[in-house]
This record gives structure tokens, sequence and C-alpha cells, in this order.
């Protein structure tokens, strides 16, 4: 009969603790159909190109340690280098920066702050019908190239990773996105 006792009187307990926090506010999403708001100072996981500025000198692919940015480049009519593929695998990307830290002008390539770069489906190029790159079986949906990455796209803004004149003109955020509210709910832990 006792041990029926202390089963009532922790299952009462959990059910206090639970009504206590059943109005707040909640601190998780759904993931990844519900995406948090990022600080725009994320060094995110998104590689932005301006094929405008690239003087197609092919620095980034070569300071990428894990071979993840191919490039085709060829000779135009006025013997300047042009690009004509630019395909990065962010299923090999590390995000380390060198490929932005690489480029000799400064502003063709930057770090995004998208921090998902993740897909449901994953078919190789040998089950793809088009069987375009990689070959090796590695999932296309990852693979990006030339207008996919371009930085006209307004839902991709760049991040001030590496590039201190974005930094500058990008607003000044805490970790904390809602410090208030925080900041309200220590201060009433610490009244009780």
């Amino acid at each position: 009969m006792s041990s029926f006792k202390h089963f009532g009187e922790g299952l009462l307990r959990g059910l206090d603790v639970t009504a206590k926090h059943l109005g707040r506010k909640w601190i998780t999403v759904q993931y990844p159909e519900q995406k948090l708001v990022m600080s725009q100072r994320l060094r995110g996981t998104d590689i932005i190109w301006d094929r405008s500025s690239c003087i197609s000198c092919r620095a980034c692919e070569r300071a990428c340690p894990v071979g993840c940015i191919s490039m085709a480049v060829s000779r135009g009519e006025d013997k300047k280098l042009k690009t004509d593929d630019f395909t990065i695998d962010f299923g090999l990307c590390i995000f380390c920066g060198l490929c932005i830290e690489a480029c000799p002008t400064g502003i063709s390539i930057y770090l995004g702050y998208n921090y998902a770069n993740t897909t449901y489906h994953c078919s190789s190029a040998k089950e793809s019908k088009t069987g375009s790159t990689p070959s090796d079986g590695r999932c296309i949906e990852l693979v990006r190239s030339n207008d996919a990455l371009l930085v006209d796209d307004v839902a991709r803004p760049r991040s001030g990773y590496y590039r201190p004149e974005v930094e500058a003109n990008l607003k000044q955020q805490t970790l904390l996105i809602n410090q208030t509210s925080y900041l309200e709910d220590l201060k009433r832990k610490g009244e009780r």
C-alpha cells in the first residue's frame, strides 16, 4: 500500500511541474518546417557567389581543403578569363571560409547566414535521369552551381564573416534574440 502512496505523490509532483510550465512560450521549433531567425553575424552554411565581380582566377577552388568547389574557366573573345561553370558540393563543404579569404577581389564570394542546407530526399547522380555531377553517388540535391549560387536573390543575404565592409552595415545583435523576456524571467525566479 505504501508503494502506491509514493507512486501517487510522484505522479502529483510531476503533474505540478507540468502545470507550472504549460503556459510558457515554447523554446523549440519544429525544424525543418519552422526555422529560427538567425543573427546576421552568423558564419552560416551558405556560400554566395557574385558572378559580375569574379575574375575567374580559381583561387577559391585551390584554397578549398576538401575540393568541394569546381570551376570551368575559358578565355573569352576579349582574351579575359570567364567562368563557364561554378559548382559547390554542400555535402562536402566544411564551411571553413578559406575560399572567401583566398579571393583576391574580396567581393566575389561570401558566406551567407542561411543554416539549412538540408534535403529530405537524396538521390545520387547514378539514379538521376540527367546524370549530372557528382558521378560518384553523392547527393545531387546538395550540389549547387551557377545561378543557384548568385547573390541576386534577396532571400540569401550576405554574412559579415571576413568582410568588414558588410559587417559595418549589420545591426548589433546579442546571442539572446529576445533578451528582455529572458531577463524578466530571471528576475521573477530571483524574487521567489
